[in-house]
């Protein structure tokens, strides 16, 4: 069924995300209602209605599916339960099934290996005694990840042998984890999808990502890898989302290894902060294609009208007061966005940039121009 502008929408989660929906939404002629438990959150800030409360609440639950036509998630790590009773009475998309499996590492690794695709060498920590009874060593040096409730770089520690991995162990609580052992990476790259209600795909332009600490600092599109490489990227991601009857945009993270074969790193069932650059360099943003999406409506087209780099906006900036924004804004190629959030800390996402340009090269040192004098005022 057909959610026509007019309607108003919800979302779980109160972040940029989020926000990012609600503006795409409005624009379009939606309403929009948030469910978050900060009361300053930046979707809060801008939602045609806020509910400040926990994700579980039951009446805030309740009052979302009375007067929400549809509903969406701007993270993942929404109890799958609260999904449950809103589907009970409305549309929610992407379903608790989708998200029960993306937002557990164990879950989602197998998923992949069940459906055939490839994942880097990884073994799964239950319990201490596992330390000791599996064969580690051939997983090492590796990184040691939390299985639910990572991101950005949290819940993540390298480990170089048995002895920081026994210790990497207790600083994760002792819960399940996934170790993963480190591959020779030559490019990071990520694809984003939207599938509608009928079957329909559409595929965003191919990201090449740049991380520092774990946390996405930049990101090129088109990625410069062959052709080749490009569609193959994208047909996996296609394949991911079929397999998992996805409904709603996702985003499929990847390793690029020397020989460039691909290795699915993890996958997002949601917009992606890699693909924040179609905001200003596509046809169709990937959050008015998840409002599509959601509302059953014909897809958008993806059709990248200018190469872009996209950087993001660390409250590291904030450490001397609030950055300079005329260092951005002096560049007429460059579309800043800030999100809207009060305290900055280190490593916290305050908003990003993107470049604009007819030639890659071009956009990558303009954005790396600003970076620096960002960073070097």
């Amino acid at each position: 069924m057909r959610i026509m502008p007019g309607a108003m929408l919800g979302v779980l989660g109160g972040g940029q995300l989020g926000r990012m929906f609600v503006h795409a939404a409005q624009q379009m002629g939606y309403r929009v209602t948030v469910l978050d438990p900060a009361i300053d959150s930046p979707a809060g800030q801008v939602a045609d209605d806020f509910v400040c409360a926990e994700f579980a609440d039951h009446t805030a639950l309740e009052k979302l599916g009375n007067q929400c036509a549809a509903i969406t998630t701007e993270f993942e790590n929404i109890p799958a339960e609260s999904l449950q009773k809103l589907a009970e009475s409305c549309i929610v998309k992407p379903d608790v099934y989708s998200v029960a499996i993306a937002q557990n590492r164990v879950l989602e690794k197998q998923f992949l290996l069940d459906h055939g695709f490839s994942v880097g060498p990884f073994s799964v920590i239950v319990q201490q005694q596992d330390l000791i009874a599996l064969d580690v060593a051939q997983f090492l040096p590796g990184i040691l990840k939390i299985s639910q409730f990572g991101y950005d770089g949290k819940g993540q520690i390298p480990v170089a042998n048995t002895d920081e991995l026994i210790v990497a162990y207790d600083q994760l609580n002792q819960a399940v984890c996934v170790l993963e052992k480190f591959m020779p990476i030559k490019k990071e790259l990520s694809v984003v999808v939207a599938r509608g209600s009928d079957g329909e795909l559409q595929t965003f332009p191919v990201s090449e990502n740049q991380h520092v600490n774990g946390i996405l600092d930049i990101s090129i599109v088109p990625a410069r890898v062959t052709m080749e490489l490009a569609q193959k990227t994208q047909d996996i991601a296609c394949q991911v989302v079929r397999k998992l009857n996805y409904q709603g945009v996702l985003c499929v993270e990847f390793f690029v290894l020397q020989d460039d074969t691909l290795l699915i790193n993890e996958i997002a069932p949601r917009p992606h902060n890699s693909g924040h650059y179609s905001i200003n360099a596509c046809v169709t943003s990937q959050f008015e294609q998840q409002v599509r999406t959601l509302c059953a409506l014909p897809l958008g087209a993806t059709t990248q009208h200018s190469v872009a780099v996209m950087v993001n906006l660390l409250g590291d900036l904030w450490h001397n007061g609030k950055p300079d924004w005329h260092r951005v804004l002096q560049h007429p190629s460059a579309k800043l966005h800030l999100y809207g959030k009060n305290a900055a800390r280190i490593g916290r996402k305050m908003g990003h940039y993107t470049v604009l340009s007819t030639n890659i090269d071009n956009a990558l040192r303009e954005a790396i121009r600003i970076k620096k004098q960002l960073e070097h005022p």
